[in-house]
């Protein structure tokens, strides 16, 4: 029997170190996180919540938060009021939905005027006496408590806490007063027998507790609201067998179902958690840069020519604070970070990042940079090729002449022309077709009449001949016969 008892203490011990490791604690950066209204300053913080965190222990707020007014732990696992004295100017406290057993170290809350307790495992009564000293207490919550369902309860505290105004909600009248300080001594008694029933059946819970909760523990295998065919699973046997054990309501209890709760979501998680992604190469192994927009916000690259600069305007959120931006500027590119989100663009040119200038908008939240290129910098240009048949012809060397008619307008003269959303401007030389070997000129002697027509005046004639001038036709004295001249029709 001794030996069952030593395994057991031992159990207990291994489940009690396990459970101290994976207590929450109150920490500087919790309390910051929940001080955003107050600039992230905890010295001078009057308000905090920290509620459902899981806390399991009050600590360092009365040396962090010396002006707390108001504080906030309800929905916690907190066993024990403490580390709160020295809470000068607290005045509301919210407890609710803890594992406290007694009032306690409440004393120094010299400004105290609320406190709720609801839905505690408060059994000491007596306890509430401790709170006489805080004399401005005017409201008090302790509905949901073991000591609610004692005999005498309200007549208890009201006679015990002249100062009260208001008990679980229904106000304390003068009347209600004067008579419960009536008889007042038999209440006394009656409340501390009761504390001490009380006292003992929670010793024999913490005692099932601590054995596993193996005692009178009657488990139903017969699964509910399941058809006769279906099979279930270890791990869904073993959840609905622990919420189907029957036992008490305690604060070990709502530690245990707590704790199974956290194993089950930790589980879950493992199970479910999605594949890592594949970091997104920004610079590829040869050191060439690659264009991402991850946030997916709008932009707008230009060059100024008379600054000899580029200008990009990225469409930030209006509304995001400047301290969640990034801004990387290098020769060749531009990286903004945007909330952990990376955008970057490679340059159309050379730029001096020592030189760079960022600014932004307090009316659209649009940031424009400004990079100045880089001293010596070449301004690309794209090259228009001439026409292969005009290339050619240049290569075969010297050949007929051509006309300026022939040629078009003067191939040296130059073009500029603006390009895509980039707005880079592009320089290049335009040419014209001028190939002798394609001119074709329109020989007026091939044209005949069409076959059967009627009418018109070349109707029934045949192919038209120039026109002799020797024969039939009279000449002037200065007519001169020029070769070059062609004929009169």
């Amino acid at each position: 029997m001794r030996s069952v008892s030593i395994a057991t203490d031992k159990r207990y011990s291994e489940a009690e170190g396990r459970r101290r490791r994976n207590m929450v604690y109150i920490t500087e950066d919790m309390v910051r996180r929940r001080a955003e209204h107050n600039e992230g300053e905890i010295f001078s913080l009057e308000e905090v919540s920290l509620h459902q965190q899981n806390i399991e222990r009050i600590e360092h707020l009365e040396k962090w938060c010396r002006e707390l007014k108001i504080l906030y732990l309800q929905n916690n696992l907190i066993p024990r009021i403490e580390n709160v004295g020295r809470l000068k100017m607290l005045e509301y406290l919210n407890l609710a939905l803890n594992n406290i057993e007694a009032i306690e170290n409440l004393e120094g809350c010299e400004s105290l005027k609320k406190l709720d307790l609801t839905v505690n495992f408060v059994g000491r009564l007596s306890s509430v006496a401790s709170l006489k000293h805080n004399l401005h207490l005017r409201e008090l919550f302790l509905v949901g408590n073991p000591c609610a369902a004692f005999q005498g309860y309200r007549q208890y505290v009201v006679a015990s806490l002249p100062q009260l105004q208001s008990l679980d909600g229904q106000e304390v009248s003068r009347s209600e007063r004067i008579r419960a300080e009536q008889g007042l001594e038999e209440v006394r008694r009656s409340v501390r027998w009761q504390e001490e029933a009380y006292a003992r059946r929670r010793a024999q819970e913490k005692e099932e507790a601590r054995r596993g909760g193996a005692a009178g523990a009657e488990q139903s295998r017969a699964p509910r609201g399941r058809s006769a065919g279906w099979e279930e699973s270890e791990e869904e046997r073993q959840d609905r067998e622990f919420w189907e054990k029957p036992c008490a309501f305690s604060p070990e209890s709502r530690l245990e179902a707590h704790r199974h709760l956290e194993a089950k979501q930790k589980t879950t998680t493992l199970e479910g958690e999605p594949t890592p992604k594949t970091p997104r190469t920004l610079i590829t192994a040869e050191g060439r840069a690659l264009n991402l927009n991850q946030p997916k916000l709008d932009f707008c690259l230009s060059e100024d020519e008379e600054a000899n600069s580029i200008k990009l305007d990225l469409a930030v959120y209006r509304h995001m604070d400047t301290s969640l931006l990034e801004v990387d500027v290098q020769p060749t590119y531009v990286r903004v970070t945007v909330k952990g989100k990376i955008f970057q663009l490679v340059l159309p040119a050379e730029v001096r990042p020592d030189s760079c200038s960022v600014r932004r908008s307090g009316t659209t939240g649009h940031l424009l940079l400004t990079m100045p290129r880089a001293a010596g910098e070449i301004r690309a240009a794209t090259r228009v090729l001439a026409p292969a048949s005009a290339r050619s012809s240049r290569d075969l060397g010297p050949g007929p002449a051509r006309s300026s008619r022939d040629l078009g307008p003067d191939p040296t003269r130059s073009r500029t022309s603006r390009t895509g959303g980039a707005g880079r401007y592009v320089i290049g030389r335009e040419w014209l077709e001028a190939d002798p070997a394609h001119r074709s000129v329109v020989d007026l002697t091939n044209i005949v009449a069409r076959e059967g027509g009627e009418g018109g005046p070349l109707e029934g004639r045949g192919p038209l001949r120039p026109t002799d001038p020797s024969k039939g036709a009279r000449l002037s004295e200065d007519f001169v016969d020029d070769p070059d001249v062609p004929p009169l029709m």
